[in-house]
């Protein structure tokens, strides 16, 4: 059975945005070796507009971003919208009773399930195993926030200094 993880970067005061920090060389190579060992990703729309930029090779590219972009490539992918008609390669829409197609990729799956997305995180928050804060020192004052709903008590599991300035704070459901 799998475990769905629930992993994003994070500001000092809780939000997540892609477009204010970005990770440094060490956690960049930790997210390449994190995402060519997951079982798979549920994307909610956002969340996989923005990855899609992963789908097209750029010039500017150096190793690490192709290495990063081959493994995101490889992994297979459930995107769940109710607005999008077609989706990339090595992905399959999703465009209703994501909570069943879940509890069954759990099922079938061995190995990590990572979710990406604030919202869809937040419709699923009773199947998440377990949630994976990168917490950067960077203070943004308002955004999506990383909990988008209510969470029940939370345990720390784990703590762990990636680079020089990003904690990884693991939490299990209390």
């Amino acid at each position: 059975m799998a475990k769905l993880v629930y992993a994003l970067n994070q500001s000092l005061d809780g939000y997540v945005d892609h477009d204010k920090f970005a990770p440094d060389p060490v956690l960049f190579r930790h997210f390449i070796d994190d995402i060519g060992s997951v079982s798979g990703a549920v994307y909610g729309r956002r969340m996989y507009e923005i990855m899609r930029y992963w789908d097209e090779d750029q010039s500017e590219w150096d190793a690490p971003e192709r290495e990063y972009a081959q493994a995101w490539g490889g992994q297979h992918k459930w995107v769940a919208s109710r607005t999008l008609t077609s989706v990339g390669p090595n992905a399959t829409l999703v465009t209703d009773d994501v909570e069943a197609v879940v509890r069954r990729l759990k099922a079938e799956l061995d190995g990590c399930i990572e979710v990406a997305g604030t919202q869809l995180a937040a419709s699923l928050a009773d199947l998440i195993d377990e949630y994976r804060i990168y917490l950067h020192p960077v203070v943004l004052g308002s955004g999506k926030p990383y909990f988008a709903a209510p969470r029940p008590p939370l345990r720390l599991q784990a703590a762990d200094r990636i680079g020089d300035e990003v904690i990884r704070l693991t939490y299990v459901p209390a």
